[in-house]
C-alpha cells in the first residue's frame, strides 16, 4: 500500500512540474504559447521570428510566471512584424527576458488589458529587452502599456522609435517601476505615463537626445482611455498622473528633460540634467477637461542642472497650473559659459540651491556626468541616489 501511495504522489508531483517549451520557428512559438501553463518557460532559439505575433489571455500565477525568453541570452532571438512585433492582450504573471524587437511600423511591444479597464493586465516583468528602429513616422512606441498594473521594466534599451511616439508609453498604468533602462534618439518623448497612471517610479535610467521631453509625466489623454475610467474618479480630482517618482536618472540633450503635465503629485530628485536644448523642467496643463486639477504638488530636489546660456536650461511654467504648489530645494544649477546666469527663474523661492559652481564632472567629453568624488556636487545628482533614499 505504501509503495502504491508513493507512486501516486510521484506521478501527481510530476504532473505539476513546470515545462520548458523549446522554440525554433514561428509555428513552434505559437504552439508553445498555446500550451504554456503557470511556471513554464518558452525558450526561443537564436534567429529571426517574422510575423505580427499576437497572444491573448496568457496567464501565469503568483510565483509561477510564464517566462518568454532567449534560450541563449548571448544570442537573443529577434521578433519582427510588419505591424507589431509582439502583443500580449489580457495577460497576467508573464515575464519577458533577453529578446530583441524591431522593424515594425507600429508599436514594437504592446501589452494591454484587452480593452476592459475592469480587468487590467498585471504582474508583468520586462527584463533586458532591446528595441530599435520602429515607425519611424507617427505615434509609434517602442513599448506600449495600456491598463497594466504591478509591473517592472528592468535593464531595457529603446532607441529610434516613432517621431510622434514614446520609448515607453503608459496609459492607465499603476504600481510600476522602470529601472536601469536606456533611451536614445527618440521621437516625442522617451517615457510617458498618463491616462490616470499612478504610483510609478523611474530610477537609474539614462536619456540621450530624446525629443521634446525625456520624461512626460502626464499629457492629454482621450476620455475613453483613462484607467480607472473618468466616471469613477472624483469629479473635482481628476488628473493625468499621480504620485510619480523620477530618481537617480541622467538626461543629456533633448528639448526638455522632464515635463509635468496635469500631474497631482510628483517627486523629481537626485537626477543629473546636462545641456537640455530648452528646459530642465516644464510645468504644464494640457488636459483642461471638467474636474481636472491644475498641475500641482511637484518636488524638484537635489538635482544637478548644467546648461548653456544660448539654451535656457531653466523651468517653463504654462497657464492653468498651480506652479506655486511646487517645491524646489538643494538643486545645483550651472551655466557653463556664463556662470553668473546660472540662477533660474522659478515659480517659488528655492531652499538651499547652489548657483554658478562647476559640478566637476569626471569626464563630460565622454558623457561621464558623475561629479568627482569628494567634491561638493557629489551629494546631488544621479550618482548620489541610492536605495536607502527611496
Amino acid at each position: 500500500m505504501h509503495r502504491v501511495a508513493l507512486a501516486i504522489v510521484l506521478v501527481f508531483s510530476g504532473s505539476l512540474r513546470a515545462a520548458d517549451h523549446r522554440v525554433t520557428d514561428v509555428m513552434g512559438l505559437r504552439r508553445a504559447m498555446a500550451a504554456a501553463k503557470p511556471g513554464d518557460r518558452v525558450l526561443l532559439a537564436p534567429g529571426n521570428y517574422i510575423g505580427n505575433h499576437f497572444f491573448k489571455n496568457v496567464h501565469g500565477s503568483a510565483g509561477k510566471p510564464i517566462v518568454i525568453a532567449a534560450a541563449d541570452p548571448e544570442r537573443p532571438p529577434k521578433l519582427t512584424g510588419d505591424t507589431i512585433c509582439l502583443q500580449l492582450s489580457g495577460t497576467s504573471h508573464v515575464e519577458l527576458r533577453d529578446l530583441v524587437l524591431g522593424g515594425s511600423k507600429d508599436n514594437a511591444l504592446n501589452i494591454d488589458d484587452g480593452g476592459n479597464p475592469d480587468t487590467p493586465a498585471h504582474h508583468i516583468t520586462l527584463k533586458n529587452i532591446r528595441i530599435a528602429d520602429v515607425g519611424p513616422n507617427g505615434n509609434v512606441d517602442g513599448i506600449k502599456l495600456s491598463g497594466v498594473d504591478d509591473f517592472q521594466v528592468v535593464d531595457c534599451t529603446v532607441e529610434r522609435w516613432g517621431a510622434g511616439g514614446s520609448g515607453i508609453d503608459m496609459v492607465g498604468c499603476h504600481r510600476g517601476e522602470l529601472r536601469g533602462c536606456t533611451f536614445t534618439k527618440g521621437g516625442a518623448n522617451a517615457v510617458q505615463m498618463k491616462g490616470g497612471s499612478s504610483d510609478i517610479a523611474v530610477r537609474k535610467c539614462r536619456f540621450e537626445d530624446c525629443g521634446e521631453r525625456g520624461i512626460n509625466i502626464g499629457g492629454n489623454t482621450g476620455a475613453d482611455s483613462f484607467r480607472p475610467p473618468l466616471k469613477s474618479m472624483p469629479a473635482d480630482g481628476r488628473c493625468e498622473a499621480k504620485d510619480i517618482r523620477v530618481e537617480g536618472c541622467t538626461f543629456f540633450g533633448g528639448s526638455a528633460a522632464i515635463a509635468c503635465a496635469g500631474v497631482d503629485g510628483a517627486v523629481i530628485r537626485f537626477n543629473t540634467i546636462v545641456r537640455p536644448e530648452k528646459y530642465a523642467l516644464r510645468i504644464l496643463q494640457e488636459n483642461t477637461g471638467e474636474g481636472f486639477v491644475p498641475c500641482r504638488k511637484g518636488t524638484f530636489e537635489s538635482n544637478i542642472v548644467v546648461f548653456n546660456s544660448e539654451k535656457w536650461g531653466g523651468v517653463n511654467v504654462g497657464p492653468n497650473t498651480a506652479a506655486e504648489s511646487f517645491t524646489f530645494a538643494k538643486n545645483w544649477w550651472h551655466c557653463e559659459d556664463r556662470p553668473e546666469r546660472s540662477k533660474p527663474s522659478l515659480p517659488v523661492a528655492e531652499a538651499g540651491g547652489e548657483y554658478g559652481r562647476d559640478p566637476q564632472f569626471r569626464d563630460a567629453a565622454k558623457k561621464d556626468f558623475r561629479p568627482a568624488a569628494g567634491t561638493p556636487a557629489a551629494t546631488r545628482g544621479a550618482d548620489a541616489w541610492t536605495e536607502k533614499k527611496k
